[in-house]
């Protein structure tokens, strides 16, 4: 890896340790509450993160695995933002883990000046770049929901996550 690429994979790295130490000790029942009017839960966070962010980026748009993974019945319109009954904060912990693994895989393999393997139809006019530009929305976006992390734990029991 460059030293440029393995700095942001290491940053990367770190905002998804903050995402799972953020949930880390709550219980099934306090990772299903919703905080905030956007309605929102931490469960859902985590699903959004491993699906909609991870795997999306990385498998399907930089790995070329079809966007038809989020035609399936529990993904269609925005099922990675719903709690499905049988979800526990376990499984969508672990899954949050393989899903970043597999990232890595992928990252790893590319080039920073890689572009994708295709055009997603949803993003309009917006010129997604290449693997950096991607690599630095990624740590942006995971960075951000981790801030938002933060606050709905502390709404839900006090804690505060402090970063040094």
């Amino acid at each position: 890896m460059t030293d440029i690429k393995q700095f942001l994979l290491e940053s990367l790295d770190t905002d998804r340790e903050h995402v799972l130490s953020t949930v880390e000790g709550l219980s099934d029942e306090q990772m299903r509450e919703a905080k905030l009017p956007s309605g929102w839960s931490c469960m859902t966070m985590l699903k959004h993160l491993a699906l909609g962010v991870e795997h999306y980026w990385f498998s399907c748009i930089y790995g070329g695995e079809s966007l038809d993974f989020f035609d399936s019945d529990e993904l269609r319109d925005n099922g990675e933002w719903r709690a499905d009954p049988g979800d526990t904060g376990d499984a969508l912990r672990a899954l949050y883990r393989a899903e970043w693994a597999r990232s890595n895989e992928v990252i790893a393999r590319l080039d920073l000046d890689a572009t994708p393997v295709f055009r997603d139809p949803m993003w309009g006019e917006w010129e997604v770049g290449d693997l950096l530009f991607i690599l630095m929305h990624v740590v942006e976006e995971t960075a951000t929901h981790a801030g938002h992390l933060d606050a709905v734990r502390e709404l839900i029991d006090g804690h505060q996550h402090i970063v040094l």
